[in-house]
C-alpha cells in the first residue's frame, strides 16, 4: 500500500491518498479494478471561511465618475483592455457560461469570447452540446468574467442566437488546424469509451487531410452564439466587501430617469448602483 501525503502550503490541510493496490501490480485507468479513494477520516480541516483577501482600498472605489462612457459596451471595452494588457491574466476573454433547460435546470461552464460589438458577444461551440440543446430550447444566456487580480468581475445576461453560416464558417477556418480537426471528431458531451477513440478519429483526419492546403469542411453541428445582452453589471471589490456595483439595463416603459437612483446612459441604456 502507497500512502502519499500531499500538505497545503500554508499547512492548513493534510491530504492522504491511499492506493489499494501494489504500484507494481496497478493496471491503466480503464481496469475497473484499479481503485484509488481517498480517506475522508483522513483529512485534515480546511479553513475556508478564512480564506480572506484583500481588495481594493476606499481610495480605489469605482464611482459614477469612472464610467468612461453611457454605453457599456465602450466600459466593457474598457475593462477587457486591461485585463488583457495585465500580467498573470492568461485568458481575459475566459467566461463562464451559464444556460438552462426549458424547466429551469441550470448549468455552467467556462468559455472563450471570441468577438464582441453592439450586437453581441460571441462564442462558438457544438450546437449538439449540453449547451447547445439548452441554448435550443430556452435562448437565453449569462455571462461572468472574473479577473481576479483586478478585482473585478462583469456580468451579461441577454437572449442568444445562432451566428450565420458564413460567420461560423469564416471563424472555423481562422482557427489551427488541430482545432479544426478537433471540432470535427467531437459529438461533444455525449459518451466514449475512452480517449483512444478520439485519438485514433484524429489520426485518421490528420491523414485524411496530411495536404495542407486542403480545406477541412466545418461540420453543421458547429458554430456561434450571440448574446445580444439585456443588462450588463460592473463589479469591482473592495476590502471592507462594501462592493461597487454598476448595472447598465435596457430602459422600461414608463419608467423615469431621475438622476439619483437611475440614470440615463447611451441610447435606450440606463444605470444605477446595487447594493452589494
Amino acid at each position: 500500500m502507497l500512502l502519499g501525503h500531499i500538505r497545503h502550503l500554508r499547512g492548513v490541510a493534510k491530504l492522504s491518498l491511499v492506493i489499494t493496490r501494489p504500484l507494481l501490480q496497478s493496471q491503466p485507468f480503464a481496469d475497473h479494478d484499479f481503485r484509488t479513494k481517498m480517506s475522508h477520516s483522513s483529512l485534515g480541516p480546511i479553513d475556508l471561511a478564512g480564506m480572506r483577501k484583500p481588495y481594493k482600498s476606499d481610495r480605489e472605489a469605482f464611482l459614477e465618475s469612472d464610467l468612461v462612457s453611457g454605453n457599456p459596451l465602450q466600459q466593457f471595452s474598457d475593462w477587457m483592455r486591461m485585463a488583457a494588457s495585465t500580467d498573470g491574466i492568461g485568458e481575459a476573454n475566459a467566461m463562464t457560461l451559464a444556460t438552462s433547460t426549458r424547466d429551469g435546470f441550470p448549468s455552467a461552464r467556462v468559455v472563450l469570447l471570441k468577438g464582441f460589438d453592439e450586437s453581441g458577444f460571441k462564442f462558438y461551440s457544438n450546437y449538439e452540446s449540453r449547451k447547445g440543446r439548452e441554448l435550443s430550447e430556452n435562448p437565453r444566456a449569462c455571462l461572468v468574467f472574473y479577473w481576479e487580480i483586478l478585482s473585478r468581475s462583469v456580468r451579461i445576461q441577454g437572449t442568444v442566437e445562432q451566428l450565420s453560416k458564413d460567420d461560423s464558417t469564416e471563424y472555423f477556418h481562422s482557427r489551427p488546424r488541430g482545432s479544426q480537426i478537433g471540432a470535427c471528431i467531437s459529438h461533444q458531451s455525449t459518451p466514449i469509451e475512452n480517449r483512444q477513440v478520439l485519438i485514433d478519429r484524429e489520426n485518421h483526419l490528420k491523414e485524411k487531410y496530411k495536404d495542407t492546403e486542403s480545406v477541412i469542411p466545418k461540420p453543421d453541428y458547429w458554430g456561434g452564439y450571440q448574446v445580444v445582452p439585456e443588462s450588463i453589471e460592473f463589479w469591482q471589490g473592495q476590502s471592507t466587501r462594501i462592493h461597487d456595483r454598476i448595472l447598465f439595463r435596457k430602459s422600461r416603459i414608463g419608467e423615469k430617469v431621475d438622476g439619483k437612483l437611475l440614470h440615463q446612459g447611451e441610447g435606450d441604456w440606463v444605470y444605477e448602483r446595487l447594493s452589494p
